[in-house]
């Protein structure tokens, strides 16, 4: 099952600030009127301890639910379709505003002023269930001409080199790390692929108001290449930050709090 937390903090938001702006208006100056005291004849709240609650959590839930909504959201990676860039565990932070103001909740953008780039670390709700989150890197924006031969892949023409760094073991599987250079914009990232799983070769046009993104560790993450293009309605905002990276069952990995996300 899949929270919205959006919804649940806007909901606590509603009722919370109804609860409390309803007694404001109609209740609380009747009832300062009523003293009560204690056995000790000390004046005591006659406050109901619903609307006691709700004028303390309101404005605590709201700035949560501002911050969330139009600065900045968490997110937790739960799989390593990402890896090297981002491991099982990582807690990042995405930013909600540099693909434009949306609307939280009705996710409807209202002020349009920027698009992803390429290379861009983007987290999106999942064409085929949008109630999902995912997190991918962009590969092609509107226009782009898409090649993948023999893993490595070309945009518009141009390839984007790959360098060697070394093995890299994930669980069971070995993989093989390389640096990848992407031409435009100049964007170098680390990636992972596997001699076991044989390439998937082909080439694609990016349509208008969509994205092709693709995860670091090529041959072990579900994206464009297998349902499709991102449209530009699911964007949910750029990944930046890592806040916290904590595995159940294991120490924090100290090193990797704090870094930025390239």
């Amino acid at each position: 099952m899949n929270i919205d937390f959006s919804l649940v903090l806007a909901i606590i938001t509603i009722v919370s600030g109804s609860i409390w702006a309803i007694d404001k208006w109609f209740f609380a100056a009747k009832r300062s009127t009523d003293v009560i005291t204690d056995s000790e004849g000390n004046e005591v709240s006659n406050e109901p301890p619903i609307v006691e609650f709700s004028r303390f959590i309101f404005p605590v839930v709201l700035i949560v639910f501002l911050l969330r909504g139009f600065v900045a959201e968490p997110f937790r990676i739960p799989s390593g379709s990402m890896l090297p860039t981002l491991e099982v565990g990582d807690f990042i932070l995405v930013s909600k505003f540099n693909y434009g103001v949306r609307l939280p909740v009705l996710n409807k953008k209202i002020v349009d002023f920027g698009i992803p780039e390429r290379g861009d670390v983007i987290v999106f709700r999942y064409p085929e269930n949008p109630s999902i989150d995912y997190i991918k890197r962009v590969i092609g924006v509107p226009g782009d001409e898409i090649g993948y031969y023999n893993k490595v892949l070309y945009i518009n023409g141009k390839v984007a080199e790959q360098q060697p760094i070394g093995d890299y073991s994930a669980g069971y599987y070995n993989f093989k790390e390389l640096s990848e250079k992407m031409s435009e914009p100049k964007i170098n990232h680390n990636i992972l692929v596997s001699n076991l799983q044989a390439p998937l070769d082909f080439v694609l046009t990016v349509p208008e108001k969509s994205y092709f993104v693709m995860g670091d560790n090529r041959d072990n993450s579900r994206d464009s290449r297998v349902w499709g293009f991102v449209p530009d309605e699911n964007l949910v905002g750029r990944a930046f930050f890592v806040w916290m990276s904590w595995e159940w069952g294991h120490w924090p990995k100290w090193k990797r709090i704090g870094s930025v996300i390239q």
